[in-house]
């Protein structure tokens, strides 16, 4: 019984990643969308705390140890970075919420009479620097989601993924993710290096001694990879009418503009009514013209990931999460906005914090990554060891 129980909770376990069954790229950035739209339609605290706590679980449990994959820990320091300058603009800039605990006052700065609406210093109350706090950590809560995506989404595959008409679009989008990576990765390589010949790596001049190297690296690889393109025939492109040019360029821009018209106004308090249809109607139509866009390109794609049933699971539990928390805002959203005049604890509402931890669910779906393999530490048999001295 021991062992069909073992093997029953193996086979419900995620398999290990391999080039087979590797995740859909698409699927980690449809579900950290998922998340940072969730993200946008509340500011407590403790919801947004969640949501974090939801991505750094994800990225802990399935990152791999690619270069891309360590920038989870730049996009939170990012974030803290933007939390703190959200905190210091209240202080010093004041802000429009009117409070009544005051805490310190700073000396105010005489503005002329066109800077009207402005002020440098003056009163810090406790309301100011609350509602700085849950602005700011909803910011956060957006940059971390996406440093999430990056982390999980290999943007080699990514690329691959894209329609032909984004292809070349992608291409610029994918060097300028890799490029930062390997920047860092050949600084740490010079440092070490450095430090092994005793040399300064720190300072002006370790910088500069540093800097020049890797911009010249930098340099030799945008070069070798635009002559590997032109080797291989990149940017070519079919014949297309006219008519088919015109129609792609007015379905693409309109769709895209749909796009960004539905997504503001389903971010926005005011505009779910009418959202969602411009949302899908421009997404329509920027498939259409991506479709249509694709046929200029001349391009095939070897060995092309599948959508398939782990990826429906990812991307789903991100939909689900977007869609549920904003129905919740809807309908209760003194839960989801906790006041700050008055200033009032926040509360942990019991239903949109379930729905944040579907968001897990990539956790145990996702196929794992290759465990790494311990340090395997030679010993050299008996025979060879230095024979005993003897006792005389």
């Amino acid at each position: 019984m021991a062992m069909e129980s073992g093997t029953g909770g193996r086979r419900l376990r995620a398999p290990e990643a391999n080039r087979s069954n590797a995740l859909h790229p698409g699927a980690w950035w449809v579900w950290a969308l998922g998340l940072g739209t969730a993200a946008s339609r509340t500011t407590n605290p403790l919801l947004l705390g969640l949501l974090i706590g939801v991505a750094g679980y994800v990225v802990a449990a399935r990152r791999t140890e690619a270069p891309w994959a360590r920038s989870y820990g730049a996009f939170v320091k990012l974030g803290l970075f933007v939390l703190g300058i959200r905190l210091v603009f209240a202080v010093f800039l004041g802000s429009p919420i009117p409070g009544s605990h005051l805490l310190f006052t700073l000396p105010e700065v005489p503005l002329p009479e066109w800077a009207k609406g402005v002020r440098l210093g003056g009163r810090v109350t406790a309301e100011t620097l609350v509602f700085a706090l849950y602005d700011g950590l909803k910011l956060a809560t957006l940059l971390i989601c996406v440093g999430a995506a990056n982390a999980l989404a290999n943007p080699a595959r990514l690329l691959k993924s894209l329609p032909g008409a984004l292809y070349e679009a992608g291409v610029a989008v994918v060097v300028a993710m890799t490029f930062a990576p390997q920047l860092i990765a050949d600084l740490q390589r010079l440092r070490a290096a450095r430090r092994l010949r005793g040399r300064p790596d720190r300072g002006v001049r370790g910088l500069l001694q540093v800097g020049l190297p890797v911009l010249e690296g930098a340099l030799e690889r945008s070069v070798a990879l635009a002559a590997a393109m032109d080797a291989r025939g990149y940017g070519r492109s079919a014949e297309v009418p006219p008519g088919v040019r015109r129609t792609t360029a007015v379905l693409t821009l309109g769709g895209l503009l749909g796009v960004c018209a539905g997504t503001y106004a389903l971010l926005s308090a005011t505009g779910a009514g009418y959202g969602l249809p411009v949302l899908l109607a421009g997404l329509a139509a920027a498939l259409g013209g991506l479709w249509l866009g694709g046929r200029r390109s001349v391009r095939t794609r070897y060995r092309p990931d599948v959508w398939g049933t782990r990826a429906w699971l990812v991307s789903g539990s991100g939909v689900a999460v977007a869609s549920l928390m904003i129905w919740f805002a809807s309908g209760d959203a003194a839960a989801l906005h906790p006041g700050v005049v008055p200033l009032v604890a926040p509360g942990l509402p019991v239903w949109p914090a379930a729905c944040v931890l579907i968001g897990l669910l990539p956790a145990f779906v996702a196929p794992a990554p290759p465990a790494a393999e311990a340090p395997r530490v030679d010993r050299a048999p008996r025979s060879a060891e230095a024979p005993r001295k003897e006792a005389p």
